[in-house]
This record gives C-alpha cells, structure tokens and sequence, in this order.
C-alpha cells in the first residue's frame, strides 16, 4: 500500500507540473493539437486545416461540459476508459487483477522527435500504462497512431477493449461512406447521414476478415462526401483480422470516430510487464474531396508502406480458367509458350499441383500436404520453374498455407494444430479448417511451405498466397490460458511468418488473396507486393469495385485480370478495364481469336510503356458509375507532362446526351497532343479528339467528349505535352 501511495504522489506531482502542456501534430496542410487541462487529463483541442505559427494553442476550445453539476461529462478526452465519467463509447477498457474496473489515464510525458510523437499515460492507483504514438508523413499529409499497454500489477489483467485511434469532430452534419463487401461484390460504396447514435463497421470472420467489410471509411464533415470538394476525412486499419470502426453522435451533436481491433470474443489476458501494441489507424483530413485523399493516400502507400513500392509489376499468365484442376506438365508446358507469346512476364500455377495421398483433384483433399502430385507432375516444381525459364517468362506458384482439408496427411498427423471446437460438430467452410497460427509450432509449418518450396526453386519469382476459409469452430487448442487472446495471437503469428519470408527471401513477389478481396489492409501489404481485388472479373462489375479500392489503394497493388467473364464484352473491353491496374491475365488462350491476340499483345507493350504512368498515384476520378451509365478515370504524371484518360461506357440510353468531360492536373499554359492508343487491329479511332493539340486551359474547362452512348465501349486515350 506505501508503494502504491508513493507511486499516485509522484504522478500527481508530474501532473501538476504538466498543466496546460499543448502537443501539437502537423502534417502539410493538417493539425492536431492536444492538451493537458487542470485534472491531468489529455484531451484533444483541434484538428483541422494547419494553424498559422502565431496562432495562440491556448485559445482552442475547452473539452466540453454537459449535464448538472452532479453529471458531469468531459468530452474530447483523447483515450478515455470504460467506467469513468465519460458516457459515451470508450478507447480502453480494463479489468484490473483485484476485479477493478476502470482507469483514470493522466499525462506523464512526452517525446517528439522527427515526425514521431509519444505521450505516456498512467494510472494513479494502479501500474497501468498507456503510451499513445503519432507519426506524421508531411508531404503525404497522411497521420499514422497506434496505442502500446502494458502493467506491472500482480494477478490475471484483462483488457477487452484497446483502440488505436480516437478523434472527433464539430460539424452541422457528418456523412458517412462506407464499403461493404461479399464474395464477387467486394468494396462496394454506400453512403448515410450520421445521427445521434452509433454506427458500426465491422468484421469478426478472423482470417478472411474482410469479406463483408472492408477496412476503410470516409466521412464527410458537413456535407456527404464529393470527389473533388468538401472536408472528408478518410481512414483505415492496418491489421489482417477483425477491426471495428465506431462512429457515434452524441447529444451536442460531437462525432467522435474510435478505431482498432473488433473487441468481440476478444478479451485479452495482458500479462505482466507485456506491451499490447494496438494495429496503426492511418488517416487524412482532406479539404478538397475524397479525389485529394485518395491521391494522398496512394502516394504514402508507394512511397512509405507498400512492398516493393516504388519498384516494377510483372504482368502474368495463370492457368486456372485454362485447366482449373484438370493440368498434367504436358499442358502446362505448353501454357508457358502461350504466355512468352502473349508477351507476359511471368506464368502462374494456381490451384491442384500438390497432395499425394489425398491428391488435389478439387477443393476436398490435399491442403496441407504440399508435395508435388507425382501423377500429374512426375518431375516436380523444378522442372516447371527450368522450363518456364527456358520459354523466356518467370514461375510463380499458388499456396494456401494457413488452411487444411480433413482429409490430409497433415490433419491426420497433428489435429491439435486446427482451430476446431473439441466437443461440438464441426462446421466447415469450403471443405476446410484454419490452422492454429497462435501456435509457434504451426507459424514454423507455414513458413516451411514457402522456405522448402524456395530452397528447391531459388528461381520461383512470385507466390500467390490465398486464404478461403474465416475462422470457425473457435477454438485453440494452444491457447489454454485465455482463448480470448486467440483472434490478436492469430494475426501477430501471421505476421511473425511473414516478417520471416520477407526477411529470408527479398525479392519474392507475392500476391494477397482470400477468396477475392477477403484481405486487403496495408498491413498486409507491407509483405505482399499485390492483393488480388476480387474473383468477380466481369469488366463491369470490375469498375465498382475497383472504382473502390482506387479511394484509398495504389493502382500497382490492384490485380486485376483478362479473364472470360462476360463474353458479351469484347476482349478490347475487358483488357482496357485491368489496363489501369496490375494486369494479368487468365483467359482461356485456346479459343482467342487471333485478332484479339494481336490486339493483347499490343495492349501489354502499351502497357509496359506506360507504366511509369499506370502507377501514378495522381488519379482522377471524373465520371462515376455509381452515377452515370460511364466511367471515366485520369491518371497524370508529377510534372503534368504525360496523362492518360480512360473511359468506358457501361449500358447507357441512346437518348442520353453525352457531354464533354475535364480533365483534371495539366499545365494550364502548356500544348498537349490527344491520341487514342490500344485500338483494335485495323481499327481507326472515331473520336473527334484523336491526334489533336489542345491547351491544357481547354481541356481542364472545356474537355473532351470520350463517351457515347453504346453499351461497353472503351476508349485510353494518351495525352503528351508539346
């Protein structure tokens, strides 16, 4: 008790000497500012467009002050905890190991240095600390926070709720955009007015976490949110696994938006002297649209968080729609001539090429056991990669390896390293279970599937990891002291295995799949060089959803494929859609007529031309098919010199007037020559703009007409300053 007397003494003296502290976090154009008030506290004072230098911090508001004098309630604090006097949702929440419910968190210190900001919180009554981190990226405009626990009490901690990030907001009305998902529909856009209230956004599937949701958000504060107008704050979550975004108006009409890990079936035992390091929360307060906040984003995730950012894409063959299950090494061979002859860069070998006792024949049996199934491939992996190799194009390869089907040698070998429930039926999803990655036994497994698979082919270039399964039948058999640890200890496993590979093997490129776009954070993209956006490759359905992703996903992360998915779009079309973002193909090559075959291989030396272009993150948005029969997408280049225009016509009327559309980020003064590239063989351009000069003035004001009102209908369009 001494000790703990003299413990609450010393904070509250460093309290005292702490009072009216301001910590102020800038970016380019953005501020945050927090503040130390008279109970020790720290509460957040402002965040908006960057304050002048002289502009005094001790005039932003005070944390606001309702009710009677017996009901007092604080807003604005910036981590409040479950059971204090704050009676609106919460950042933490603890169970302390005398039973005790609440903390009060008051300011100790802070550290700023570069771009990084640390302030610790503790505890007066008990040895609770919480360390709050901010690391601003300038030019980016971009702000990261993440949230590190930890305590020194005797007895079983838990926490069960630990957010990574807190804000909030004073504006007439908020709107908020979400994207939802399923299988074939991922990142769709939808769009409410916020009232008082909660609004959640949420997975709890653990490993294909974001099949219904997907991990970003963007809020409009005081109107909904536009491309190119309006204050929008726009967010995401870096963690592979079960996130929540909570967004609640409270009575003042305050918007405070809390952000982390789903807490759901997740109350962790913290032990002693452990540091709980919450996922990052990225965000960006744009004044100019979701379009800036897009564009911000893009240009951190190449510059500062995507692997291999800033470093060439190959574009790729696949198999699956050539052979699905049914391939022997007589018809794969044969499929590396088609891909040296297409003109890609690499031949992918998905699905079915491993298990022998329980060969792959579908999606039954195998996974688990990869090994080579000697009846359909007798020489193994390394005559493939040697043969690929001869052909002129790289090897990469598909694996599933966090899953396992029952009917393997490795369920049958180690049972206890499925996640399985031991006394109730056992559910399964797509023929599968998860394995238990909490368990360092099971991370050593899965990083042997990529560690053998490299040891025997050191010339493997690319591995397509998927993930089909969410977890169910929760239950780890390794987690014996608290299975509420199991969806966090799963996920961190994860990145242990994948933090090995990518330390190991460097320049391995490896594709983020989940069933689709069951998977697509940017903490996983700090180990995979692409994520694979959808299964759906229906060129129209494509546009919505990659239309979503482009809000906040760099356009070489996005894979996108010619495939046979509505055949009622021509070849032109469908490959003009994947033409903006990391192309691929897997397209049934038998049956291509030879002038769609030209026109492919055309198309991909265009491409590997303009990639530099491509993979601009100075994206426009300029006609949205959530709101028009068309799409139109820009892409510009730093200097402005280069662009390119995309446009595609969906279903729309033959009444309907096409009007011209402006381009957006040239030089106003400068000379540009309009070109339609990636035409059909023999085909002549129809477009009134083909091989002309413009002024960027004319086509930022008066634009060009590149839609019409035929049904699936493309058109790229260069554009080259003079």
């Amino acid at each position: 008790m001494k000790q703990l007397i003299t413990f609450a003494l010393l904070l509250m003296a460093i309290g005292i000497q702490a009072e009216k502290t301001n910590i102020s976090i800038k970016t380019k154009s953005t501020q945050l500012v927090l503040q130390v008030k008279d109970d020790g506290r720290l509460y957040q004072t402002y965040l908006g467009q960057r304050l002048t230098e002289d502009t005094s911090l001790e005039l932003l508001n005070m944390p606001r002050v309702s009710g009677s004098s017996s009901t007092m309630t604080q807003g604005s604090e910036v981590y409040p905890v479950m059971g204090s006097e704050d009676f609106y949702e919460p950042a933490f929440e603890i169970r302390h190991a005398d039973g005790h419910p609440t903390s009060i968190l008051k300011y100790v210190s802070h550290t700023q240095k570069d771009h990084e900001t640390s302030i610790t919180l503790r505890d007066e009554l008990y040895p609770v600390t919480v360390v709050l981190h901010y690391v601003v990226y300038p030019e980016e405009d971009i702000i990261k926070q993440w949230s590190e626990i930890s305590h020194q009490e005797k007895g079983k901690v838990y926490i069960s709720r630990y957010a990574s990030s807190m804000l909030y907001f004073e504006a007439e009305k908020y709107f908020l955009t979400e994207f939802s998902s399923e299988w074939i529909r991922e990142m769709q856009m939808k769009s409410q007015e916020l009232v008082f209230g909660k609004k959640i956004v949420d997975s709890r599937l653990g490993t294909r976490s974001t099949l219904f949701a997907q991990p970003f958000f963007e809020v409009g504060l005081g109107r909904p949110v536009a491309e190119e107008e309006g204050t929008v704050l726009m967010g995401t979550i870096g963690w592979t696994g079960n996130f929540r975004f909570t967004f609640e108006v409270d009575h003042q009409r305050q918007l405070r938006v809390i952000s982390g890990i789903n807490p759901d079936a997740s109350t962790y035992l913290l032990k002693k002297g452990e540091v709980f390091r919450t996922p990052d929360f990225y965000f960006t307060l744009s004044q100019n649209g979701a379009g800036e906040g897009s564009r911000r984003f893009q240009r951190w995730a190449i510059n500062h968080q995507l692997n291999k950012g800033k470093e060439d894409r190959m574009t790729l063959l696949n198999n699956w729609e050539n052979t699905y299950f049914d391939f022997d090494e007589q018809k794969l061979t044969a499929l590396f001539g088609e891909a040296k002859d297409l003109g890609v860069d690499l031949f992918l070998l998905d699905d079915g090429w491993f298990g022998n006792k329980y060969p792959r024949k579908d999606d039954h049996a195998g996974l688990g056991d990869w090994q080579p199934t000697r009846s359909k491939l007798p020489n193994g992996i390394p005559y493939l990669v040697r043969k690929a190799n001869e052909t002129g194009v790289a090897f990469g390869i598909w694996i599933e390896p966090e899953m396992v089907n029952p009917q393997s040698e490795l369920a049958k070998k180690h049972p206890d390293w499925m996640i399985k429930l031991p006394n109730r039926e056992t559910y399964y999803f797509r023929n599968q279970l998860v394995l238990d990655l909490a368990n360092p036994q099971v991370q050593d497994f899965v990083y042997g599937v990529v560690d053998g698979l490299m040891k025997e082919n050191p010339q493997l270039k690319f591995m397509k990891w998927d993930c089909n399964s969410p977890i169910t039948n929760i239950f780890s058999p390794y987690e014996k002291e608290n299975q509420g640890n199991l969806y966090v200890d799963y996920v961190r496993g994860l990145y242990r295995v994948l933090q090995r590979i990518h330390t190991t093997y460097p320049d391995l490129y490896m594709m983020m799949c989940s069933g689709g776009g069951g998977r697509s954070d940017f903490e996983g993209l700090k180990y995979f060089t692409e994520f694979w956006c959808s299964d759906n490759t229906d060129p129209v359905s494509r546009l919505y959803i990659q239309w979503g992703y482009s809000q906040f996903m760099p356009s070489k992360a996005m894979c996108s494929h010619v495939t046979n998915w509505n055949r009622q779009a021509s070849v032109k079309f469908r490959l003009d859609v994947d033409f903006t973002c990391k192309l691929g193909f897997d397209i049934d090559l038998a049956n291509m007529s030879e002038q769609d075959k030209l026109y492919c291989r055309e198309a991909i030396r265009e491409y590997n031309r303009l990639k530099p272009i491509i993979y601009s993150p100075n994206l426009y948005r300029l006609v949205s098919p959530y709101e028009t029969e068309h799409c139109v997408l820009q892409r510009v280049s730093d200097d402005s010199s280069h662009a390119l225009l995309f446009a595609y016509d969906i279903h729309p009327r033959v009444t309907d007037v096409q009007l011209p559309v402006c381009l957006r980020g040239l030089d106003a003064n400068a000379r540009y020559r309009v070109r339609e590239i990636c035409l059909m063989p023999q085909q002549q351009s129809w477009l009134d703009c083909h091989d002309k000069v413009y002024t960027g003035d004319y086509l930022m004001k008066v634009g060009l007409k590149v839609t019409s009102a035929n049904p699936l209908v493309s058109h790229i369009v260069e554009i080259v300053k003079e």
